[in-house]
This record gives C-alpha cells, structure tokens and sequence, in this order.
C-alpha cells in the first residue's frame, strides 16, 4: 500500500526537475528560431546564386551556403541534445516519483545517473548553440564598414 505522504513528498521531488524542463523548452524555441532563419536565408542564397553569372558573386555564396549548412547542422544537434535533455529530466521525474513511492533505492540511483546526464547533455547543447553564433558572425565583412568610414573622411 501506497503511503499519501511519501506521495505528496515524491510529488515535492519530481516538481523540481520540472523548472528544468521549462528552461530546455525555452532554448528549444530559441535555436529552432535560429535553424528557421539558417534555413530561409539559405534558400534565398541558392536562388541568387542560381541566377547570379557574376563569378566572384557565385563563390562568395557557395561560402557562404557552406557556412549556413555547417550552422544547420550544429543547430540541429543543439535541438537533438536539448531534446535528449529533456528526456532524460523526464526519467528524473518518472525514477524520482518511483523511487519515493515505493521506497525503491534503485529509483534514486537511476534518477541521479539521468540527472546528471541531462545537465551535461544541457551543457553541451549550450556549447553547440555558441559555437553556432560565433560561426554566425565569422560570415560578416567588416571590410565593407571600413570602406564606408574612409569614404566619409
């Protein structure tokens, strides 16, 4: 038989993890964003360099098609590691509440492992999502702005 108050405590634990599960969303949406925007600019580079016959045009956007799949791809495995985090946050969830209800010490072991798990596969989704932003300024021509400020002087 099923104690209440081992219930309303193992509800108190797994309530935690859940905050948690809030954050990944939250970076979900905001890398998916990102991976829209790679996705739409990358269309429209393919159409102008389809119909570009400028060379030096064409090979500056076939770099820069190759730098927009290199960030899709990172993008993606940031999603892929989020998404992995929050199953593994919902196994932390699901062994805490089993552990607790029925006093299974094998629950807790496991919901540590998928705790800790979770947050490096956090971690790791961070480290993909920076690398994807640095990348995204690593296309920019700051030449062009020095061009512009020797112009006016």
């Amino acid at each position: 038989m099923i104690d209440p108050s081992s219930v309303t405590h193992s509800v108190q634990l797994a309530v935690a993890p859940v905050f948690f599960l809030t954050a990944v969303a939250g970076m979900i949406s905001a890398v998916a964003g990102r991976l829209a925007r790679i996705i739409d600019r990358a269309r429209v580079m393919e159409d102008r360099v389809r119909a570009s016959t400028d060379d030096e045009f064409i090979q500056r956007g076939l770099m820069e098609l190759n730098y927009l799949r290199k960030r899709g791809r990172i993008a993606n495995w940031s999603i892929g590691l989020l998404t992995l985090c929050g199953f593994l946050i919902g196994l932390t969830i699901v062994f805490l509440f089993i552990g607790q209800a029925w006093v299974a010490e094998q629950g807790h072991h496991v919901a540590v492992f998928s705790f800790l798990a979770g947050v490096v596969s956090f971690i790791a989704a961070l480290a993909c999502f920076m690398w994807e932003t640095v990348l995204a300024t690593d296309l920019l021509n700051f030449n062009v702005l020095e061009m512009d400020r020797q112009m006016r002087h």
